[in-house]
């Protein structure tokens, strides 16, 4: 269960979501984008108060979740081209959003292959690439890096790092070497609770001791379960 979570992602800006497995990462993201309703509380993407006016809202978001929402009997070209006309991109410029998206994800030279013969890594770029495809405001991935090799982690998170440059970007990660790489800003969260809000050099220094994000993302979740 999510509780009293308040976040803010600011345009330009990649935001890391850290947390344990079991924290509430995904359920958070999954609210934020639309899957799940609120029991409470509010969302407003871009201005648009997500609960009340779902469809305008989720128009300003693309989203990766955990587990990709591929179909792999389709090659890449064929899912991509679906998921451009699902985000209601008129015919006349699939072609044009299909052509930007494999160029920004690295995947010109698979469009004709079938995504079940791709690598996990290559899989996850077509992943990628479906959420962007529509040019939206927001993008949301979810464990973007889990069970790719370190190579195929560095390339999609040069990717993430390219794209909050002309987006705003929202990660969940378990990793803190992925939040040091790509976010400008990180919230922990432990148990369904924010027990953290700022920025990277700022979870460097915690009660007045220098440390590094290891040591200090402990202590911050330590001392949370101790009050609990």
């Amino acid at each position: 269960m999510i509780r009293d979570i308040s976040l803010e992602l600011k345009r330009g800006e990649v935001l890391g979501l850290l947390g344990h497995n079991g924290a509430g990462k995904s359920t958070t993201l999954q609210l934020l984008t639309g899957c799940l309703h609120p029991d409470s509380g509010e969302i407003s993407v871009c201005g648009v108060d997500l609960v009340h006016q779902p469809i305008t809202a989720k128009a300003h978001i693309g989203y990766l979740p955990e587990i990709p929402p591929l179909y792999r009997e389709l090659n890449v070209n064929e899912y991509l081209k679906y998921a451009a006309r699902l985000r209601g991109i008129d015919s006349a410029s699939v072609n044009a959003a299909l052509a930007l998206a494999k160029q920004r994800c690295g995947l010109n030279g698979v469009g004709k292959k079938n995504i079940s013969i791709l690598s996990k890594g290559y899989q996850q770029r077509v992943g990628i690439a479906q959420a962007i495809i529509h040019q939206p405001d927001v993008i949301v991935l979810d464990e973007p890096t889990v069970g790719l090799d370190p190579a195929q982690i560095r390339d999609v998170r040069s990717l993430i790092r390219e794209l909050g440059d002309s987006h705003s970007v929202i990660l969940s990660t378990h990793l803190l070497s992925e939040v040091e790489s790509v976010c400008d800003r990180v919230e922990i969260l432990h148990t369904g609770e924010l027990v953290f809000s700022g920025t990277t050099a700022e979870l460097d220094v915690r009660d007045g001791k220098t440390g590094n994000l290891e040591e200090n993302f402990i202590r911050l979740t330590e001392q949370h379960e101790e009050s609990i």
